[in-house]
């Protein structure tokens, strides 16, 4: 079994903490849009985002590194005090709100398309496959695509110049 150093851990856990903000701001942004195209978008976006997390779980397992559970706790509460952001009124859910979550979104999945580029390259199987890891990347393109076609969308319905 490989083994990672303790920079690989830390950058590891670094991810899996952002993999836990960025689900969640998902999984709400999709609770928030429910019943519009925007929200099966996201749902179906927030079922991938669970699923690369489980990913680099499985990498972290392999290469016996464990979860900092400081960074997650962290994480969550981070995604939980942008909530407090301003989005143009004072309360509620506004038309500026999914473009900033949309935003963040592509922002954490870049992220993580960079994180699968790095760990192919320093492929260790079997924890590090680099065809597996290509696939991530692929999936994280493509998912980073999705959400700037949509992003454009939204901003244009939002930021309408009368």
């Amino acid at each position: 079994m490989a083994t990672a150093s303790k920079y690989l851990a830390t950058y590891l856990n670094d991810h899996l903490a952002g993999s836990t903000a960025g689900l969640a701001l998902c999984r709400r942004a999709a609770s928030e849009n429910k019943g519009t195209e925007l929200g099966a978008f996201l749902t179906g976006l927030s079922e991938e985002i669970a699923d690369d997390r489980r990913a680099l779980e499985e990498v972290m397992d392999a290469l016996a590194v464990g979860a900092d559970r400081k960074k997650v706790v962290a994480a969550r509460a981070a995604e939980l005090a942008g909530r407090l952001k301003p989005n143009g009124q004072l309360l509620g859910y506004s038309p500026l709100s999914p473009l900033v979550e949309l935003e963040s979104l592509k922002l954490g999945i870049e992220g993580k398309l960079a994180m699968w580029r790095v760990l192919g390259q320093l492929a260790a199987p079997p924890a590090l496959d680099r065809e597996r890891m290509a696939e991530l990347a692929a999936r994280a393109e493509r998912q980073a695509a999705d959400v700037e076609a949509r992003r454009l969308q939204v901003a244009r319905s939002a930021l309408a110049v009368a």
